[in-house]
């Protein structure tokens, strides 16, 4: 069968690929059933994400929500309807006006916020109807409930991608992230205990490197044997 290859045994989730939960805070959502105006309590890094949270205190509830740019401690924000069209306020997508640009779009309403979550970015509202149009950053067009929440505004940290490494330490500790991994390392270079075309003297497979589509997870690597073709019955 095979041993666990490194992608199985980090989607299984175990203490060695796992984020320690003691550093994060929550997840940042909108809070259920909740009105009125909130009071930011305190603006803090979340790891693991690129966009700034923030503590934010509606009466005896406490949110955590992504940070717009220009939000500050000690400032109030707004969530429900009839609300005016301002930087943190959070309204439902049928009663934000076209052009208007908003983040944290929820997919379904009361889901806390699905979309437009990452640093710097924001979706443009295109049309309203009996669903609302969204250009989101990627440029896709996409449609929502009018119902789904969002909040107005551009997400803060946008200058992340400028900041300069400075040192060759931390380009390389950026490369290694076991979480945001982006290189593809081949096979025959891994050692046997971490994937079927590991091990031995020199760089070989040391079989075939196709395999069929009935593999087992573990063993189940490289190229998938080509299907048999059927007959014609002419």
């Amino acid at each position: 069968m095979g041993k666990p290859i490194i992608p199985q045994r980090r989607g299984k989730g175990s203490a060695t690929y796992r984020s320690p939960s003691h550093r994060h805070k929550g997840v940042p959502g909108y809070p259920r059933n909740t009105t009125g105006q909130g009071k930011v309590v305190d603006i803090f890094h979340a790891p693991g994400r690129s966009t700034p949270m923030a503590i934010v205190q509606f009466g005896n509830t406490t949110a955590l929500l992504l940070v717009p740019e220009g939000l500050r401690v000690n400032q109030t924000i707004n969530i429900g309807s009839g609300l005016p069209i301002e930087m943190g306020n959070i309204l439902p997508l049928q009663e934000i006006p076209e052009g208007t640009l908003v983040h944290n779009i929820e997919g379904v309403p009361g889901d806390g916020g699905k979309y437009v979550r990452t640093a710097g970015t924001s979706a443009a509202i295109v049309t309203r109807g009996d669903k609302i149009i969204v250009q989101m950053p990627s440029g896709a067009i996409r449609s929502f409930d009018g119902r789904c929440k969002a909040t107005v505004g551009i997400l803060a940290n946008s200058g992340r991608a400028d900041k300069p490494f400075a040192k060759a330490g931390n380009k390389y500790y950026s490369c290694i992230s076991k979480a945001k991994r982006n290189k593809k390392v081949k096979g025959v270079a891994m050692n046997a205990c971490n994937h079927p075309h590991g091990g031995g003297g020199h760089p070989h497979v040391g079989t075939q490197s196709t395999v069929s589509r009935h593999t087992p997870p573990g063993r189940k690597v490289g190229r998938l044997s080509p299907q048999k073709k059927k007959a014609r019955s002419d």
